[in-house]
C-alpha cells in the first residue's frame, strides 16, 4: 500500500510551479495542502495521493484524464458545490490534484475542533451532501472516496465536495479513509452509489457522535476488517436522525435506505419534527449496476444545472448535448440498429399540428395514466409496460417500474425529463427545445456531438448519423459508446422536428453488454413506437 508522508517545504515545488505552504488536513493515503502558484501568487488547494510503484505512462494518463473529466462534469452538475480541478500532476511517485482554493474548513478539522454537532446542523450538512450525491448518481457517477476530509464547510454552512474521479486511482483507494469505507470496499468488491450512501451515513454518525462508526486501528487493514465484520455501535446523540443513520449503515448494500427516504429524514430534522416515523425502504436486489433512484425534496435535483442560464444558445446546447450516462466504449464497429418496428412506427401519426408549440410550463398538470394493455395510439403493449402521460403533455409507453427521475428546464425554451427505475441500469431522456436548427442530422453533428466529445475523450460514435422520418416528421438517428466509471454504456438517440425550430430528442441508454438482449430491444422499440407529442 502506498502511504503518503505529510510534508511542507517552502523550497520544494510541485511540478516546479506550486509551493506548499501549510497542511490543511491529512488522512491515511491523502494529504491536503494550502499552496500557491509561484507565478501568479494565487492560492490553491493541493491534494497529495500516493500512487502505485512505477505506474505506466498509460496508467498515469488514464488516471489524470478520468479525474479531470469527472470533476468537470460534476462542476457542471453542481456548480459551487464541487471543487473546481485545474490540474492533475504525477510528480515524485504521487498524484497531485490542484483545485481552486476553497474558502472553507474540512469537515474533519471541524469535528476535531468542535467534537460533535447537534442533529439540526448535521441534517443541514447531510442535505447538502445528498444534493451533490444525487446529481452524481443520476449522471452515473460514484464518488467512492467520500469522507470528512473531502467535505469543506463554508462560513454560511454550505459545502464543497472534493475527490470526484479518485476512486480506483491508486493501489489502495479503499483505505484513504478506512473508517468511512463501506463493507463492500473493505472486501475490495465493486462499488456503486450504495457505497456513497454508506459514507454519508458514516459522516452523519461522526457529526452527531463525535467519532466514526468504526474506530481507526493501528493498521488500515484492521480498520477495514472491523467495518466488514463488527456490529454497528448504535448512535445515542442522533435524535430524529437515528433511523436514517442506522438505515444508511446497513451492511448489505441492497438494504440501505434510498435517497428520497433519507431526504425526508433530513427535512423533518430541519423542521424539528422528530415524531414523524421514518419509513423503512430496503433496496431491492439489483441487477447489474446499482440503482438510480428518483429524486425529490426541497430542491430540484439538476442533472445539468447550467440549464438555468438565460441565453438561448446555452439552453439549447445543454438540453441537446448533455447526457445522462457516464459511459465506457467497446470495440469499434457498426452495431445493429433498433429493429424495423422502431424505425417506422406501426401506429398512425399523431394529430398534433407541426406548427403548434408544446407548453413547457412547470405548473401545467396532466394525469399519469397506467394501463398494461393499451398504448397512446390504442395498440396493444407488451407485457410489463404501461402508458405514461407527462405534465408536459407528451405520452409514451414505459417499462412498468420506470418513473421520472428528474426534470430540468431553461425557462420555457427547453426541458429534459429523465426516466428510470431502481435496480434497472437503463435510462430514457426526453428533451424538448424551441431553438433547434432545421436539419436534425446537423443538430446531432454540429451541436450535440462536439459536447459529447469534450465531455468524454473516449466517446465513439457507432456508424453514421442517419436521416430518417419519424411519425411524419424530419428526424435523425445517432448511436454512441462512451467511457464510464464502472461499465460500458451505449446510447441510441433520435431527434426530430415538429415545426420551425421546435424539436424533441429521445435517448435510450443501457449497458453495452445488454444492448442486443431481447428485453432491451423490445423496450427501445416500444418507446419509439408509442411516443406522442402533446396534442394540438
Amino acid at each position: 500500500m502506498a502511504m503518503v508522508k505529510a510534508r511542507v517545504s517552502t523550497s520544494e515545488l510541485v511540478a516546479g510551479r506550486y509551493r506548499l505552504v501549510d497542511i490543511v488536513h491529512s488522512e491515511t493515503n491523502r494529504v491536503s495542502y494550502y499552496g500557491e502558484d509561484i507565478e501568479t501568487e494565487r492560492p490553491f488547494l493541493l491534494i497529495q495521493i500516493g500512487l502505485p510503484d512505477d505506474p505506466s505512462p498509460d496508467d498515469r494518463r488514464r488516471t489524470t484524464s478520468r479525474l479531470l473529466r469527472t470533476s468537470e462534469r460534476m462542476g457542471l452538475l453542481r456548480p459551487g458545490a464541487v471543487a473546481t480541478v485545474v490540474d492533475a500532476i504525477e510528480d515524485g511517485g504521487n498524484l497531485w490534484i490542484v483545485t481552486e482554493w476553497i474558502d472553507g474548513t474540512p469537515l474533519g478539522e471541524l469535528l476535531t475542533q468542535q467534537g460533535t454537532f447537534n442533529y439540526v446542523r448535521a441534517a443541514r450538512i447531510g442535505l447538502e451532501l445528498l444534493d451533490v450525491l444525487e446529481a452524481a448518481h443520476v449522471a452515473g457517477i460514484t464518488h467512492g472516496e467520500l469522507s470528512p476530509g473531502q467535505v469543506f464547510v463554508r462560513g454560511d454552512g454550505t459545502v464543497v465536495v472534493t475527490g470526484f474521479g479518485l476512486a480506483g486511482a491508486t493501489l489502495a483507494p479503499r483505505v484513504a479513509a478506512p473508517s468511512y469505507a463501506s463493507p463492500e470496499q473493505a472486501r475490495d468488491e465493486r462499488i456503486g452509489p450504495a457505497s456513497d450512501l454508506w459514507a454519508l451515513g458514516a459522516i452523519l454518525y461522526a457529526m452527531v457522535e463525535g467519532r466514526p462508526p468504526y474506530r481507526e486501528r493501528d493498521r488500515p487493514e484492521a480498520t477495514l476488517k472491523g467495518v466488514d465484520r463488527l456490529p454497528l455501535r448504535a448512535p445515542v446523540r442522533a435524535g430524529p436522525l437515528t433511523q436514517a443513520v442506522q438505515g444508511l449503515l446497513r451492511k448489505d448494500s441492497r438494504e440501505r435506505l434510498s435517497r428520497p427516504v433519507v431526504r425526508e429524514a433530513f427535512v423533518r430534522a430541519l423542521n424539528e419534527d422528530p415524531e414523524t416515523p421514518l419509513p423503512s425502504e430496503p433496496r431491492p436486489r439489483m441487477r447489474g449496476l446499482y440503482a438510480v433512484g428518483p429524486g425529490r425534496g426541497r430542491r430540484a435535483m439538476i442533472a445539468g444545472t447550467a440549464l438555468a442560464v438565460v441565453t438561448v444558445a446555452a439552453a439549447v446546447l445543454l438540453v441537446t448535448s448533455d447526457r445522462s450516462d457516464d459511459s465506457d466504449p467497446t470495440a469499434a464497429g457498426t452495431a445493429p440498429s433498433p429493429s424495423a418496428s422502431a424505425e417506422e412506427p406501426t401506429a398512425p401519426a399523431p394529430t398534433a399540428s407541426p406548427t403548434k408549440e408544446p407548453t413547457a410550463s412547470p405548473t401545467k398538470s396532466a394525469p399519469e395514466t397506467a394501463s398494461p394493455t393499451a398504448s397512446p395510439s390504442g395498440t396493444a403493449l407488451p407485457s410489463g409496460f404501461r402508458t405514461y402521460t407527462s405534465p408536459e403533455g407528451f405520452s409514451l409507453a414505459l417499462p412498468q417500474d420506470f418513473k421520472p427521475l428528474n426534470t430540468t428546464r431553461a425557462s420555457d425554451l427547453a426541458y429534459r425529463v429523465v426516466f428510470g427505475a431502481q435496480g434497472d441500469p437503463r435510462t430514457l431522456a426526453v428533451t424538448y427545445s424551441e431553438r433547434v436548427g432545421p436539419d436534425p442530422v446537423a443538430v446531432w453533428r454540429d451541436d450535440v456531438e462536439p459536447g459529447l466529445k469534450q465531455a468524454d475523450a473516449d466517446y465513439e460514435r457507432i456508424g453514421d448519423i442517419e436521416a430518417t422520418t419519424y411519425q411524419g416528421y424530419k428526424a435523425a438517428d445517432i448511436q454512441w459508446l462512451a467511457d464510464g466509471d464502472d461499465t460500458r454504456v451505449r446510447t441510441f438517440g433520435r431527434g426530430f422536428l415538429i415545426g420551425d425550430h421546435l424539436g424533441y430528442s429521445l435517448r435510450w441508454t443501457t449497458p453495452a453488454d445488454d444492448w442486443n438482449d431481447a428485453d432491451n430491444q423490445e423496450a427501445l422499440d416500444t418507446v419509439l413506437r408509442t411516443f406522442r407529442v402533446p396534442e394540438a
